[in-house]
């Protein structure tokens, strides 16, 4: 016999607890049932387990279109927590309006977390600065594994130079969750910033994005 959300008792239940307690008091399992619609005799709850099996940030992710066909769980509730997942990432992104000049790298952190840390590649940024240290423009430079020969420095400040920028912040996620800077993230940056002299760009910071937390090389005396 399938079990049902309503079967459980009014304590129990993942909406009926949000409402009396807060949505702080619900685990990883029962705020992700509380998205979801019951489908193919499985109540929300179990679902929801299941999809989480891996984990909260392998969830975060997924495409769901994989999900949807790996875990049976449906198109619908499959979209539903991708959304969910993009308005978070979305509502943490945008603390820091663009016309704000950046006084300190580190501040930039929490959203470049938000938006990259859960990418299964790793993905190489770039935030370019005018001469008042607000951003002129973000983008997002290569895909793939990252190491200092198959990323070049000239396609970090060619696009400083595009932009008039006056001094730039790197960034990268790395997916195994650890920011703890490798040789190849060193040896980059290192070429970076003395690149960067001769043109007349100054590298402020790189940014290494883990699983929650962060690493500034230039925190570090890495740069």
């Amino acid at each position: 016999m399938t079990s049902r959300i309503a079967d459980l008792p009014l304590n129990e239940r993942p909406r009926e607890r949000l409402a009396r307690h807060g949505v702080e008091t619900l685990s990883d399992a029962e705020l992700v049932s509380v998205v979801l619609t019951a489908s193919r005799g499985r109540n929300t709850l179990d679902i929801a387990r299941s999809v989480l099996s891996d984990g909260l940030l392998a969830l975060a992710r997924r495409d769901w279109r994989t999900y949807a066909r790996v875990t049976g769980i449906g198109e619908v509730n499959a979209t539903k927590i991708a959304a969910s997942f993009e308005l978070g990432r979305r509502s943490i992104a945008r603390e820091t309006p663009l016309g704000d000049p950046i006084r300190d790298p580190e501040a930039l952190a929490t959203s470049l977390l938000a938006r990259h840390s859960h990418h299964a590649q790793e993905r190489l940024g770039a935030i370019y600065l005018d001469t008042r240290n607000r951003i002129i423009r973000e983008r997002e430079i290569y895909i793939g594994t990252f190491n200092s020969a198959t990323v070049s420095t000239r396609d970090v400040l060619r696009h400083a130079l595009d932009d008039h920028a006056a001094s730039v912040i790197i960034f990268h996620n790395h997916p195994s969750g650890s920011p703890d800077p490798s040789g190849d993230d060193l040896l980059f940056t290192r070429k970076l910033v003395e690149a960067g002299k001769v043109l007349g760009v100054d590298v402020v910071d790189h940014l290494i994005l883990g699983a929650n937390r962060f690493v500034s090389l230039k925190q570090r005396g890495a740069m």
